[in-house]
């Protein structure tokens, strides 16, 4: 099992870290009392529901409850249990800011809401510090973007960061509705129309029939190339920008031959590319 344990400062971007993890495979509980860590572990280690990834969120919001972190570490250690540390850190400044913007209350106000937050902020990276000593990864976010963070907690933890982005192509028919979770919509109905034959009427955009029927038309013939690389400009395009999940629908009027058709040629370019990609035909046994 690989455990990570993610703690750092309030306000630094943890919920962004497990939000990550969490789209790379992880399962990941936040919030996790120190001393429970070692039984929670032996727990998924004994138990027939095998998780391979696991994080662990333990911070400052359980006050002096926090220190028990430490013996929890060493009693891993005993159980020979293999795991990192990944602390997130920023600048007191940025930390400051970023509470002052989003009107948060900082944790550990809960425990002592007499002193200003500049001091509260100061308080914690003394109370934590000894985390920051034995962490295998630091990542400081004061200036990096929000895609930048989970670009660099994905290069930790999986060898293709291609993956960290799950792309969903799907076809369906215009008279039953446009895919509401669609990112990018292609129209696919400017091309002849497999329906009107009458021995591809009953077959699907899966049958080579139909598949030579609509790409031997030149206006299909050209139209591959064309679509195939703005797809492969912009999926690189929402990968860096941060983007978990990229739905890309194509629609023909039924969603059974031409979408059909396209979005399989659309899902094998970019499975061909090493992405995270899945295909669906939504419409095409209507």
């Amino acid at each position: 099992m690989q455990l990570v344990i993610v703690t750092g400062m309030s306000g630094a971007g943890k919920s962004r870290v497990i939000d990550t993890l969490e789209d790379i495979g992880f399962f990941c509980v936040d919030n996790m009392t120190p001393k429970l860590i070692p039984t929670f572990v032996q727990l998924l280690e004994d138990s027939a529901e095998v998780r391979e990834k696991v994080a662990i969120v333990a911070d400052i919001r359980l006050g002096d409850s926090f220190a028990h972190l430490f013996n929890a570490i060493e009693e891993l250690k005993t159980m020979n249990c293999e795991y990192k540390i990944l602390f997130i850190d920023a600048d007191n400044d940025v930390i400051l800011r970023r509470y002052q913007e989003t009107r948060r209350k900082h944790p550990l106000l809960k425990f002592d809401e007499s002193q200003n937050l500049q001091d509260i902020i100061v308080k914690e990276r003394e109370m934590i510090s000894k985390a920051r000593d034995l962490a295998d990864y630091i990542i400081d976010t004061s200036l990096i973007s929000p895609s930048q963070l989970k670009e660099r907690v994905a290069k930790l933890f999986v060898e293709d960061v291609s993956a960290t982005m799950k792309i969903n192509v799907l076809s369906f028919g215009f008279k039953y509705g446009t895919p509401k979770d669609s990112d990018l919509v292609f129209d696919v109905r400017c091309l002849p129309n497999p329906f009107y034959v009458p021995e591809l009427k009953q077959q699907t955009g899966l049958d080579t029939p139909v598949r030579d029927y609509v790409m031997s038309f030149k206006e299909a013939e050209d139209l591959e190339p064309k679509l195939l690389d703005l797809i492969n400009y912009l999926v690189p395009l929402y990968r860096t920008e941060g983007k978990s999940q990229l739905t890309i629908s194509i629609g023909c009027t039924g969603g059974k031959h031409r979408s059909v058709v396209f979005a399989e040629i659309v899902y094998n370019s970019i499975k061909d590319k090493g992405f995270n990609v899945s295909v669906l035909h939504r419409d095409m046994n209507r």
